[in-house]
């Protein structure tokens, strides 16, 4: 791409994933080379199914542990990091080559210490025309002052506030 941006989508609202995940789409159709990595996601996803079914779209979930991380003990906490450490050079090397990268539950990941912020910022400094998705709730400042487009979703109504739990197909 001969100009690539950052964009971030974070806030307390629902739809930060499904946006990334329809630009992933978007790119893939239009026969961009799309790469994908899922943090703090442990579960199958409905995007999962789909995008290991597009050519042009590399999907990654970092860890396959079901737990909320707070849930988790201290060596399923250490065998993540593991994992996040393990598939950072990996995001490296598609810097410059895959034309979208998206780092999918990125703000989650620095939130509990998988990341670090300057980790994400030194993704962004190195993207080398690879346009650039993060998600994910609080976002830091240096990240959105890096990022080109900035997307805040604000929770106005959810039904999960009434005790419906997330269902397959809708929230995952």
């Amino acid at each position: 791409m001969k100009k690539s941006y950052v964009h971030v989508y974070t806030g307390e609202g629902k739809g930060k994933t499904t946006a990334a995940m329809g630009l992933a789409i978007r790119a893939a159709g239009r026969g961009l080379n799309v790469k994908v990595v899922q943090f703090l996601k442990g579960r199958t996803t409905g995007e999962m199914f789909v995008m290991d079914n597009i050519a042009n779209v590399e999907f990654l979930q970092v860890s396959k542990c079901k737990k909320f991380f707070p849930d988790m003990t201290d060596e399923e906490k250490k065998h993540m990091r593991d994992e996040v450490a393990g598939v950072l050079p990996k995001i490296e090397s598609w810097l410059g080559l895959a034309d979208l990268v998206i780092l999918d539950e990125a703000m989650g990941a620095i939130s509990v210490g998988l990341l670090s912020t300057a980790q994400v910022c030194d993704i962004i400094d190195l993207r080398s025309g690879s346009e650039i998705v993060l998600t994910g709730r609080d976002a830091p400042d240096e990240i959105i002052a890096r990022a080109h487009i900035v997307t805040d979703m604000r929770a106005v109504k959810h039904y999960m506030d009434d005790g419906v739990k997330a269902r397959a197909g809708i929230e995952y």
